[in-house]
């Protein structure tokens, strides 16, 4: 064995995400029941690890939202199962929330194929995350947030270290402890840590469902902060499919008390936009004078409807 081999091993056996889970040593022995009562027993955990990082997360938020209001964006870098749920989170925005499709990106090594197969090689290289974040032209006004169950990925260390350089704020998303957190460059590190998983070293379980949760919550209260909610009714959501089409409809129909046929007459006036329809229904106004209303307002539908 090399040093260098030697080394990495000793790196990794250490990690927590490598550890033997106890609940789990006779599993190849259980029923099908009683591997998935193992399984949904570990998963439990996951959420309590989740609400220790809340103070992390929250910080991580506000650099967020700020880093957009003054134009810069939400940038992903993962390997495997971490850059597959980033770019899945930064895919499901532009829908959800009606953010254009530049403003939140996810990275994977390996490129878009990594996707649907694994391209293991990829991660190993710090020059690669480096390189990813050049060819993204990252700026100092854009957040660049690390995901690596294990923390030691080098792709992903690579884009941090390189973002730093370049000035832009830096998150890490890790499922092991935050005690020797290796990554000092990082600005804000969110370390729920889950414990070993089910099947020794197999990160796309606890540790991935965890860091899926930490994303929905980083971009949801993000977009909730920055107006793109009434209430709790998602109001700046793009009609590219007929679900979508009908949902905006009951959404309308939902806050506004108007029938069917009304919130549909007003989504076709509205040229198909949510925030403008309420708007224009609320305030008895036209869709230009709702534009005008909303752009004081900042995109939020309460204050458009206070003006």
């Amino acid at each position: 064995m090399s040093a260098e081999s030697e080394k990495l091993f000793d790196e990794i056996s250490k990690l927590s995400t490598e550890q033997r889970n106890p609940a789990s040593v006779n599993i190849d022995k259980q029923s099908t029941e009683e591997i998935l009562r193992i399984i949904n027993d570990e998963d439990k955990k996951i959420a309590s690890a989740i609400e220790k990082e809340i103070p992390y997360i929250t910080k991580a938020v506000d650099v967020i939202v700020d880093a957009i209001k003054n134009g810069g964006r939400l940038l992903y870098f993962g390997a495997g199962t971490s850059g597959r749920l980033g770019v899945v989170d930064a895919s499901e925005c532009p829908p959800t929330f009606g953010a254009p499709y530049d403003l939140i990106v996810g990275y994977i090594a390996g490129g878009n194929e990594a996707m649907f197969r694994a391209q293991e090689g990829a991660e190993d290289f710090e020059e690669n995350g480096a390189v990813d974040v050049l060819k993204a032209k990252v700026t100092d006004k854009d957040v660049i947030c690390g995901i690596a169950a294990s923390r030691r990925t080098p792709y992903v260390i690579g884009a941090i270290k390189k973002a730093k350089e370049i000035g832009a704020k830096t998150l890490y998303i890790t499922a092991t402890p935050r005690d020797g957190f290796n990554i000092k460059e990082v600005d804000i590190a969110i370390c729920p840590n889950v414990g070993p998983e089910v099947v020794m070293g197999s990160t796309r379980m606890k540790s991935g469902t965890a860091q899926k949760m930490v994303l929905n919550m980083l971009t949801t209260t993000t977009f909730v902060r920055l107006g793109k909610t009434y209430e709790n009714m998602m109001v700046d959501l793009q009609q590219t499919n007929k679900k979508l089409v009908e949902r905006s409809k009951k959404i309308v129909m939902t806050i506004t008390n108007v029938d069917y046929k009304t919130a549909t007459e007003y989504l076709e006036k509205s040229k198909g936009h949510v925030k403008s329809a309420l708007v224009m229904i609320k305030t008895n106004c036209t869709y230009e004078e709702a534009q005008i209303r909303l752009e004081k307002a900042s995109g939020f539908v309460r204050k458009a409807i206070e003006v």
